[in-house]
C-alpha cells in the first residue's frame, strides 16, 4: 500500500512539471486563482513522500491562498457563505418549433418575477439574472455565413458556446485564453470556426456589474472530424465539448487568466446571464431583441443572493439547470464527491475521467455544484437527465405508502450510490431533449405550470406572468407537486406524466430484486446471529462514568429523562453557563462545536408533524462507481436502520463476518483508540497519526488479503493505564484521512464510544462523517442506574434494562432527527459528513486535522489544552494513590454550583439586582455589575475585551447625554403572553412605555384593552399567522417583529403546554382552553428570502408606519443573511444570542445551539457596511446583556438598541428556578395558576430603576472615554483590545484570538453617515413603505367611494384589474378599517371584485371586506385573514380545463386565519389552512399538509388531498371528499381521529350547507354534482377531528334544537347558526345565505 501511494505522488509530482493545472486538479479540491510558487510549496508539502496525504494544515493553508484570502485573515464575513434564492420559469414549444414567441414569453416571464429576486444598494445592481435558450439555429448559421461565409452542417454538428473574458489583460488576454480553447479543440479533432462578439448595451447598468463586466464573445465550433475528417456521433461531440470547457477552464484558472467562465459549450443550448435585474437582461444582450433570434425553449432565472458582491458567472441559468432554493448538504455532498474520484470512472472516458475531476468546487454555489455533478452523471455514464434528476433529489420514498414498489426499490438501490442532494429547491433542467422541473421531497417552493391548445407549456415560480395568456387557450392549469417531476420530452413531442417517466426508470432494471440478493440488513444479521450483550460490572462504572466525562448532572438530567419518558428532557430560561473554551472545568471536545440552523435562506423542518419526509436509515459501507452501469455489486452494502447502534449489533460487527455463498461480504477492523497515561499531548497526536494509517490498510489490504468492509473505532481499552482519545476527534480526523485519500467511499466507520451520550453528542459524531455509534457506557449507566433504584424512584414504576435502552435510542433518534430539521436536512445519509457546525473556542490545528472546512473563528484550545481536559477526566476516575472507588462528579453546567462551572447568574448578583430595583439603590447596582462583570470574564467573549482609554481623552460626566436618552434605546425581549404571566407582561410594557424604550409582545399577541393605555407593548411580534396576529393587532403598532429564530431553540417550533393555556390564553390566542397550542417553525410561508420580503411587505402594507423588524439568531454567516434582510426592505435585524431565551426548550438546543451574538452581531454589521446597506437598518441585539458594560461593547460591536430579557425578568422578581414550561413558577412570573400569580412581587419601577442604573453605568463608560454619547461609539471596534491577562487565566483560552477577528471590523472611524437614513433621516422615523407593487392597493384606499364607505360604515362595491405583480391586494384596505373600527367595528359592506392573476398575499389580514378575483391566485391567499371573505373563480369563459381538476390558489393559503370565510373554485396548493384558528373554508382539493397545527375553524375539500393531513391539529374540523378511501393513508393520526358523516347529524347539516353555499359563491361544477347526488356522495365524505372537539354537537351530535354554524362571519350571536330541530333543505340554504 505505501509503495502504491509512493509510487502515485512520484507520478503526480511528474505530472505537475509537465502539465501543472491538472496535477493541481487532482489533488486540490479546490483551486482558485493562479498558483504562486508559494502555494505549490504549500499544497506539495502536504503530498510529501514520506507522508502523502497528512498535512491538513497545508491543504487548508493552500485552498485560503487559492481563493485570494491570506492564510492569516479572519473568517470574519466570508462572501463566499452566500445563499441564494429565486425566481424561475420555463417555455417551451412541444414539437420543437422555434418561435419568437417563446423568447418574449420568456422575458415577460423574467420580468414580471423582478421581485422574487433582489438588488444591492443601487437599484440598477442586479443579484443576477438570465435565460437560457435552445441552439437559436436559423440565426446562428445566418452569421456563420454573413461572417466568415461557413455552413455549419446538421443541427448537432456545431456548437456555439458563450464566454466571458476578464478585462484585465484586454485584447492580449483575450488572445490568450482563446487560443487555449483553440488548442483543446484541435486536440479533440474538432474546428473552431471564428468567434463572435456579443453585442451588448451597458448603458442601464450599475456600478457593481459595470466594474465587474466582462468581455463577452462566441465560440463556434465545428462538428467536422478535423484533419482527419472524422466527425463524432452526436453524444461523443456533447462530450468532448464537456471535456474540452472543464480542461481550458482548469488551464485558465491555473494561468492566472481571472474572469474567464465558459457559460454554456454544448450544440443544444446557449446561456445569456449577469450580474444583472430581470429587466436588463434583454436590454443588455440585444441578440435577444434580435427578430430573427428564435427559440423552442427557454429557461429564465432571476436570484435573490444574500451576497451583493458582483458575480456575473455566477447568475442563473447554469449549463443545464436553474434553481430555486438552498441545498443544505452542499459541505458533505462536495466532501462524498471529492472523495469518490478515487472509485469513478466513466466507461465513456476511461483512463481520462480524472480529467474531469473533481466534479464540485468551493469556488462554486451550490446551484454550480449540482450543475456539475447533474453534467458528470449525464454525459459521463449512461443515465438520462430525469434518471440523474432522481437520484440526486429522491422523493420521500422510505414510509410513502402512495409510491409502489419499484420506485421504492430505484431510490433505495441508488442512495447505495448517492446521498441526496437535500434542501428545499425547485429545479428547472434540461439538455435539448429533454425540459423539465421537479421540486424537493416537501414541496418547499412554488411552481405552477400551464399546457395550453397549440402545445406550449409554461412553468414558474409564479402564476399570471404572461398576461397576455387567455383562459380559453389553456387545455391544463396544475402546480408541481412534492418530489415530482413535471417532464417534457421533444423526441416524442409530449408531456411525460411523473408516474410514467418514473415507472419506466423503475422498471428498466430489477433494482428489487438485486436490494433482495445483495444488501445486508444489521438488524437482521444481528438477530440471526443469536448475538447477546455481556453483563456489566457496576463495581467499575464510576471510573469509566468520570474517565468520560459524565456527572451527575448527567446522570439526572439528560439520560434518565431519554430513558424513562423516550424523549429529550427540557430545561428553561437559556444557557448561562461559560463557552467550552473558557471553562475552568473539562468539557468534553463536542462541547466546542454549534449547530447551524435555517433561517430566511431556506426553511427547518418540523421533525414531529413532518417526519414522514425524513429518514435515519442509511446504507454503509463500500460504494460502487456510479458511472458505470447500474448493477447488483452496487447494492452490497450495510443497512444500518438506527445510527444509534445496540450493544448486540456493536458485537455483531466486532466479532462476526456477514457470509453469502461462502463468500465474506462485510468484516471489520477495530482500530484502538486509546494512548498510554503520560504520553502527554504529543502521544495523543501520534495516536491519531495511527489511527489514521491503521484505518488506510484495514480498507486498502495487503498481499494477499482483501481490506475490510468497515472501521470500528473503538476506546473500550481506556482504563487505568491508557486514556481514551475523544471519539468525536478519532472520528473527524478518520473521516478527513479517508476523504484526502479518496478511499472513504471504500468503507464505514462505526465507533464504539465510551463518551457519546446526549443528542448533540451523536449529531457530531454523525455530521463529522460517523455511520454508526454504539455509547456503551451511557447504556451502562442507564442499568445501573436501574439496578440501584434511582429509575424507580424518578418514574415510580419498574423498567427492565432493555426498556429503557430502547427509550433511550428512540429519544437520540427523535432528538438526531431535530437537529436535522433545524437545518432543513431530511436525510440522514445527507447529514452525515455535512459538517453544520461552527467550533467556537478551538484552534486550527484541531479544527485541520480532524474537521477540515469547519469555521473557526476566533482560535483557543489547542492538543495541549485538549489534552489537559482528558487527563483531568482520568485523574477523577483515577485518583492519583487510591484505590477506592470515586463518586460521579458534578460539574455545575446546568445548574450554579459553588466552586464548580462559572454561570452569568450568581446568587449574589441576583440578589444586589432584586435590592437594587426594589430600594433604588445604586451601590446594590454597583455590587450586581461588579460581580456580573466578573462572572462574564469567566463565561463570555466580551468578558475577553477591554476597552481601549486614552486617560487624557477622559471627559466630565455632565457632558454625556443623560440617561433619559439612553434609556430610549433599551427593548426587553420577546416573551408572549401565555409564557409568562400576565402581570409579569404588563409590568415590562409599562416600565418601557415609561422611559421611553419598547417592550415587544411575544409571539401570543396581546389584549385589544391595552393598546390605548401604559400597557401597550410597541413591538408587535408575529411569526406571520401565528397566534393572535389580526390587522387591528398589526395596526397598533410602532414597529412589528418577524421572529426567524429564537435564542433558546434556533430552527425550531415550540408548544405552550396545555395547562398554560387558560381561558384569557386562548381567548387572546384563538384556540381551547387546556388544549396545548403547537408553534411551527418558520417554514410554511417563509420557505426563503423572497418568502420573507414577501411578509415584510405584507406587514408595511397593513400599517406603513410601523417599521418591520427581523429576529434572526447568531450563527456563522448570519451577515450574508442580514444583507439579504436589509435588501428584503427591514427596517430592524435584532441579532440574539444563541445563549438567551427564556423559553421551554430541549437542553441540547439551550446548550448547543447557535453561537455567541458578539460574533453575530459583529459580522452582520460587517457586512452591511461592505455591502453598502447598512444606513437602510438599524441593528439591535439582546442574548444575556446585563450590564451597563454590556451594552458598551455591544455599541462597539454594531449595536444601535438594546434588548433584555432574562435580566429584566430578575429585576421583576423571577428567581431562576427555570421551572417556567412546568407552569409551577413559585413567584408567579411565568404561571398561569391563579394562585401563583398573586405572589407575584415586581413592579413597573423595579424594572425602570434597574435600567437607570444601566444608563449610568453606560454614561460612566462613555466619559471615561471621553466620548458624549452611545452614538458616537456604535461601529468602533477600533475602541475594542484584548484583556490578555484573562484570557491567559486557564490554559484553554491562552490561545483565544477574539482580536485577530475585531480587527476586521470595517473602520467607521471617519465613516458615520450610516448611521442615518437614506437622506440623512433618523433609522427610527423612517419606514421601508412597499413601493409600486402595492400601486393597486393604494388605488383602493384612494378610492373616494371606499374611503366614504369606511369612514360611515356605508356599503361600496368595485370592479379592478389585477396582476400577479400587485402583492398583497387588501391588506391596506384592512389596515384602515382597523384604524377606524378595530377587528368588530365595521358593519358596512365592502365588495370588491379583481378580474385577472392576484400576485402573493392576495387578501392578507383581510378585515370585513369581501374580495373576490376572477382569475387565479399565487401563495398565502387570506394570510391571516380575520373577517370577511374570499372567493377565487375561474373566468367566465370557454375554457376546457376542469376547475375542480386545476390549481387556482398557491400554497399556504389561509396560514393564520382567525376568522372570515374562503371559497375557491379549483385546487389549493401545499400547506393549506396551516394554523388556522377560525376561518371557515370550502376549496375541491388540496396538496400535502392539510389543516396542520389548526386550532379552529372549518374547512371542506371537494377533491382529493395530499399526505400529512391533520399534523398536529388541535382544533376546528375538517370534511374531506373521499371517494378513493385514500384519506386515511394520508392522515397523520398522532392527533387527529376520522369517522363518516352520518345521514341526518349536525355533521352533515353543516357539510351540507358549506357546500351549497360554495356552489352560490363560486358556480362550482363540483359542488353542482355533489349536491344533485348528495345520498351518493354523504357516504364518501369524512371528518377529521382533533380530541378537543370530541364531545361537541358536531361530532357526538346534539340534541333536538342544537344549532350549528356555517359561516365564521356571525356579527350576532344567532347569525349564521342553523335551528335543526325544524330544517329543510331550502331553509338550509336560505340561512346559510
Amino acid at each position: 500500500f505505501q509503495f502504491r501511494m509512493l509510487r502515485a505522488t512520484g507520478l503526480l509530482l511528474k505530472q505537475a512539471r509537465a502539465q501543472p493545472s491538472l496535477a493541481l486538479r487532482r489533488v486540490s479540491q479546490r483551486p482558485s486563482k493562479r498558483v504562486s510558487s508559494g502555494l505549490e510549496a504549500s499544497l506539495f508539502h502536504a503530498t510529501r513522500l514520506q507522508n502523502p496525504f497528512r498535512a491538513p494544515a497545508a491543504r487548508r493553508a493552500y485552498s485560503k491562498q487559492a481563493a485570494g484570502v491570506s492564510s492569516a485573515t479572519p473568517t470574519l464575513y466570508d462572501g463566499t457563505r452566500e445563499t441564494e434564492n429565486c425566481g424561475v420559469g420555463m417555455v417551451a414549444s412541444l414539437y420543437k418549433v422555434p418561435s419568437r414567441r417563446v423568447i418574449d414569453q420568456a422575458d415577460e416571464m423574467l420580468v414580471r418575477m423582478s421581485h422574487r429576486g433582489g438588488c444591492g444598494c443601487d437599484p440598477n445592481s442586479g443579484d443576477g439574472a438570465g435565460v437560457l435558450v435552445g441552439m437559436p439555429d436559423s440565426f446562428m448559421r445566418e452569421y456563420a455565413r454573413s461572417a466568415w461565409g461557413k455552413e455549419l452542417g446538421g443541427d448537432k454538428d456545431y456548437c456555439v458556446g458563450n464566454i466571458f473574458f476578464g478585462k484585465d489583460k484586454g485584447e492580449a488576454g483575450y488572445a490568450e485564453a482563446k487560443a487555449l480553447l483553440e488548442g483543446f479543440v484541435k486536440r479533440s479533432g474538432l474546428t473552431v470556426v471564428g468567434w463572435r462578439p456579443v453585442p451588448t448595451d451597458n448603458s442601464m447598468l450599475g456600478k457593481d456589474p459595470l466594474d465587474s463586466e466582462p468581455h463577452i464573445e462566441q465560440v463556434f465550433v465545428l462538428n467536422d472530424g478535423g484533419k482527419k475528417g472524422k466527425k463524432l456521433d452526436p453524444k461523443k461531440f456533447e462530450r468532448e465539448l464537456m471535456k474540452i470547457r472543464k480542461l481550458t477552464e482548469d488551464e485558465a484558472m491555473a494561468s492566472g487568466m481571472d474572469g474567464f467562465y465558459i457559460n454554456s459549450l454544448t450544440p443544444q443550448t446557449i446561456t445569456y446571464k449577469g450580474q444583472l435585474t430581470p429587466e436588463q437582461v434583454s436590454m443588455y444582450f440585444k441578440d435577444l431583441r434580435d427578430p430573427t433570434f428564435e427559440s423552442h425553449l427557454a429557461l429564465v432565472h432571476s436570484r435573490f443572493s444574500t451576497n451583493t458582491f458582483p458575480s456575473w458567472e455566477r447568475a442563473q441559468p447554469i449549463r443545464m439547470m436553474c434553481h430555486n432554493g438552498e441545498i443544505n448538504t452542499l459541505r458533505g455532498n462536495k466532501n462524498w464527491m471529492y472523495s469518490r474520484g478515487g472509485i469513478m470512472c466513466s466507461p465513456m472516458f476511461g483512463d481520462g475521467t480524472d480529467q474531469l475531476l473533481p466534479a464540485t468546487s468551493d469556488n462554486m454555489s451550490d446551484s454550480g455544484n449540482f450543475d456539475s455533478v447533474l453534467e458528470l452523471l449525464t454525459k459521463a455514464s449512461n443515465r438520462s437527465l430525469p434518471e440523474s434528476i432522481m437520484m440526486m433529489i429522491p422523493e420521500a420514498w422510505q414510509d410513502n405508502t402512495n409510491l409502489n414498489q419499484a420506485k421504492k426499490d430505484f431510490y433505495e438501490f441508488n442512495s447505495n450510490l448517492m446521498e441526496p442532494w437535500d434542501g428545499p429547491a425547485m429545479v428547472a433542467f434540461t439538455d435539448g431533449r429533454y425540459i423539465g422541473a421537479t421540486l424537493d421531497r416537501n414541496g418547499l417552493r412554488p411552481s405552477r405550470y400551464y399546457v395550453t391548445h397549440d402545445d406550449h407549456v409554461m412553468l414558474s415560480s409564479e402564476i399570471g406572468v404572461i398576461p397576455e395568456l387567455k383562459d380559453e387557450e389553456v387545455k391544463i392549469k396544475h402546480r408541481l407537486e412534492p418530489g415530482k417531476m413535471f417532464l417534457v420530452d421533444f423526441d416524442t413531442n409530449r408531456i411525460i406524466p411523473d408516474s410514467e417517466i418514473k415507472e419506466q426508470i423503475a422498471n428498466e432494471k430489477p433494482y428489487g430484486q438485486w436490494l433482495k440478493d445483495k444488501q445486508i440488513d444489521l438488524e437482521k444479521w444481528t438477530s440471526s446471529a443469536g448475538t447477546k450483550r455481556s453483563k456489566f460490572d457496576f463495581n467499575t462504572t464510576n471510573h469509566r462514568l468520570n474517565m468520560f466525562g459524565y456527572s451527575s448532572e448527567t446522570m439526572e438530567m439528560l439520560l434518565l429523562p431519554m430513558s424513562i419518558g423516550g424523549k429529550e428532557a427540557l430545561g428553561s430560561m437559556g444557557n448561562d453557563a461559560a463557552l467550552a473554551v473558557l471553562s475552568t472545568q473539562p468539557r468534553s471536545l463536542s462541547e466546542y462545536f454549534k449547530q447551524l440552523f435555517a433561517q430566511v435562506t431556506n426553511p427547518p423542518i418540523d421533525p414531529i408533524r413532518e417526519e414522514i419526509v425524513m429518514s435515519l436509515v442509511c446504507p454503509v459501507g463500500p460504494e460502487g462507481n456510479m458511472l458505470e452501469e447500474p448493477n447488483n455489486t452496487h447494492c452490497e452494502r450495510l443497512v444500518v436502520r438506527q445510527p444509534v447502534l445496540t450493544l448486540e449489533e456493536m458485537r455483531t460487527l466486532k466479532n462476526d463476518v456477514y457470509m453469502r455463498d461462502g463468500k465474506e461480504c462485510f468484516k471489520t477492523a477495530v482500530i484502538d483508540c486509546t494512548f498510554p497515561v503520560g504520553a502527554g499531548a504529543a502521544g495523543m497526536v501520534e495516536a491519531l497519526d495511527r489511527i489514521c494509517d491503521e484505518a488506510s490498510l484495514a480498507l486498502q489490504g495487503d498481499l494477499g488479503v482483501t481490506g475490510v468492509e468497515g472501521l470500528i473505532l473503538s476506546d473500550k481499552l481506556a482504563g487505568p493505564d491508557r486514556m481514551p482519545i475523544p471519539s468525536l476527534l478519532s472520528v473527524g480526523a478518520v473521516h478527513q484521512h479517508l476523504l484526502s485519500t479518496k478511499q472513504r467511499p471504500k468503507g464505514a466507520i462505526f465507533c464504539e464510544s465510551g463518551d457519546a451520550r446526549e443528542v448533540h453528542d451523536f449529531a457530531t459524531l454523525f455530521g463529522f462523517g460517523c455511520d454508526g455509534v454504539c455509547p456503551y457506557v451511557a447504556y451502562e449507566a442507564l442499568c445501573k442506574m436501574n439496578d440501584e433504584g434511582l429509575v424507580l424512584a424518578k418514574a415510580k414504576r419498574e423498567f427492565s434494562d432493555d426498556e429503557m435502552i430502547a427509550a433511550y435510542r428512540k429519544s437520540a433518534s427523535k432528538g438526531l432527527l431535530k437537529v436535522m430539521s433545524k437545518m432543513g436536512i431530511s436525510t440522514l445519509q445527507s447529514y452525515k459528513g455535512a459538517q453544520v457546525f461552527e467550533a467556537v473556542g478551538l484552534s486550527e490545528e484541531i479544527v485541520d486535522r480532524a474537521f477540515t472546512g469547519t469555521t473557526t473563528r476566533i482560535q483557543g484550545t489547542d492538543f495541549n489544552a485538549l489534552f489537559t481536559d482528558l487527563e483531568r477526566f482520568h485523574q477523577a476516575a483515577y485518583p492519583p494513590n487510591s484505590n477506592a472507588v470515586p463518586l460521579i462528579e458534578n460539574y455545575g453546567q446546568f445548574h450554579y454550583r459553588d466552586g464548580k462551572e462559572a454561570h452569568l447568574n450568581t446568587p449574589e448578583a441576583m440578589v444586589n439586582l432584586q435590592i437594587a430595583g426594589r430600594t433604588n439603590s445604586r451601590e446594590a447596582y454597583k455590587a450586581f455589575a461588579k460581580a456580573t462583570n466578573l462572572q462574564t470574564q469567566k463565561v463570555a467573549l466580551r468578558g475577553q475585551l477591554k476597552f481601549k482609554v486614552d486617560p487624557s481623552k477622559k471627559i466630565p460626566l455632565d457632558e454625556v447625554e443623560p440617561v433619559q436618552e439612553i434609556v430610549k434605546r433599551f427593548v426587553t425581549g420577546a416573551m408572549s403572553l401565555g409564557s409568562i404571566s400576565q402581570e409579569a407582561h404588563e409590568t415590562l410594557a409599562k416600565a418601557m412605555n415609561g422611559i421611553g424604550g419598547r417592550s415587544n409582545t411575544g409571539e401570543g399577541g396581546e389584549d385589544p384593552k391595552r393598546f390605548s393605555d401604559d400597557r401597550r407593548s410597541s413591538i408587535k411580534q408575529v411569526a406571520s399567522g401565528r397566534f393572535g396576529v389580526t390587522s387591528n393587532y398589526l395596526a397598533n403598532s410602532d414597529q412589528i417583529q418577524i421572529k426567524m429564530a429564537q435564542g433558546a431553540k434556533p430552527g425550531e417550533g415550540g408548544q405552550l403546554p396545555g395547562p398554560k393555556v387558560s381561558e384569557y390564553i386562548a381567548g387572546l390566542r384563538a384556540s381551547k382552553q387546556g388544549v396545548t397550542l403547537i408553534s411551527p417553525p418558520p417554514h410554511h410561508d417563509i420557505y426563503s428570502i423572497e418568502d420573507l420580503a414577501q411578509l415584510i411587505h405584507d406587514l408595511h402594507a397593513v400599517n406603513e408606519d410601523a417599521g418591520v423588524s427581523v429576529k434572526l439568531v447568531s450563527s456563522i454567516g448570519i451577515g450574508t443573511v442580514a444583507c439579504g434582510v436589509a435588501k428584503a426592505q427591514a427596517d430592524v435585524i435584532q441579532i440574539s444570542g444563541g445563549d438567551g431565551g427564556t423559553g421551554a426548550s430541549p437542553l441540547s438546543s439551550i446548550k448547543h445551539a447557535g453561537g455567541p451574538w458578539e460574533l453575530g452581531l459583529t459580522e452582520a454589521h460587517s457586512a452591511l457596511t461592505m455591502n453598502g446597506l447598512r444606513e437602510r437598518v438599524l441593528l439591535r441585539v439582546d442574548g444575556g446583556i446585563r450590564t451597563g458594560r454590556d451594552v458598551l461593547m455591544a455599541a462597539l460591536m454594531g449595536a444601535e438598541e438594546f434588548g433584555f430579557g432574562t435580566i429584566a425578568m430578575i429585576a421583576e422578581g423571577c428567581i431562576m428556578a427555570r421551572v417556567c414550561h412546568l407552569n409551577t413558577c413559585p413567584v408567579g412570573v411565568t404561571s398561569q395558576k391563579e394562585e401563583l400569580r398573586k405572589k407575584f412581587p415586581g413592579t413597573p419601577q423595579h424594572i425602570v430603576d434597574f435600567f437607570m442604573f444601566v444608563a449610568m453605568e453606560v454614561r460612566e463608560l462613555l466619559a471615561h472615554m471621553g466620548y458624549t454619547s452611545i452614538e458616537e461609539v456604535i461601529g468602533r471596534a477600533d475602541l475594542l483590545s484584548e484583556d490578555k491577562v484573562n484570557t491567559k487565566r486557564i490554559s484553554k483560552s491562552s490561545n483565544v484570538d477574539v482580536m485577530t477577528f475585531y480587527n476586521a471590523v470595517p473602520n467607521v472611524e471617519n465613516n458615520r453617515g450610516w448611521l442615518k437614513a437614506e437622506g440623512g433621516k433618523d433609522k427610527k422615523d423612517v419606514v421601508h413603505v412597499n413601493g409600486f407593487s402595492s400601486d393597486l392597493d393604494r388605488e383602493l384606499c384612494a378610492d373616494a367611494d371606499i374611503k366614504a364607505a369606511i369612514e360611515s360604515n356605508g356599503m361600496v362595491e368595485k370592479t379592478f384589474k389585477i396582476k400577479n405583480t400587485d402583492r398583497s391586494v387588501g391588506a391596506m384596505l384592512s389596515g384602515d378599517i382597523a384604524r377606524k373600527w378595530g377587528n368588530k367595528g365595521f358593519t358596512g359592506k365592502i365588495g370588491i371584485t379583481f378580474e385577472g392573476s392576484a400576485g402573493q398575499a392576495f387578501g392578507a389580514f383581510n378585515l370585513a371586506s369581501d374580495l373576490k378575483v376572477v382569475g387565479e391566485c399565487n401563495d398565502y391567499v387570506g394570510k391571516g385573514m380575520h373577517s370577511g371573505s374570499l372567493t377565487i373563480v375561474p373566468p367566465d369563459v370557454d375554457h376546457k380545463f376542469k376547475a375542480s381538476e386545476s390549481s387556482i390558489v398557491g400554497n399556504a393559503c389561509l396560514y393564520g386565519g382567525t376568522g372570515g370565510d374562503l371559497h375557491a373554485n379549483g385546487r389549493a396548493g401545499e400547506r393549506f389552512g396551516v394554523r388556522n384558528s377560525g376561518t371557515y373554508a370550502v376549496v375541491e382539493g388540496t396538496g400535502d399538509h392539510l389543516c396542520e397545527y389548526m386550532t379552529g375553524g372549518v374547512i371542506v375539500t371537494l377533491g382529493s388531498t395530499g399526505r400529512n393531513i391533520g399534523a398536529g391539529m388541535t382544533g376546528g374540523l375538517l370534511y374531506a371528499y373521499d371517494p378513493d378511501d385514500k384519506l386515511d393513508a394520508n392522515l397523520n393520526k398522532e392527533i387527529v381521529s376520522v369517522r363518516d358523516v352520518p345521514a341526518g347529524s349536525p355533521a352533515e347539516v353543516q357539510l351540507k350547507a358549506m357546500v351549497e353555499r360554495h356552489l352560490r359563491l363560486t358556480g362550482s361544477s363540483r359542488a353542482r354534482e355533489l349536491l344533485d347526488s348528495w345520498d351518493e356522495a354523504l357516504p364518501k365524505f369524512a371528518q377529521v377531528y382533533p380530541p378537543s372537539e370530541a364531545k361537541g354537537i358536531l361530532v357526538a351530535g346534539g340534541v333536538e334544537g342544537a344549532r350549528t354554524r356555517v359561516s365564521a362571519n356571525s356579527l350576532t350571536a344567532e347569525e349564521c347558526f342553523l335551528d335543526m330541530s325544524n330544517m329543510g333543505p331550502d331553509a338550509t340554504g336560505q340561512c346559510a345565505e
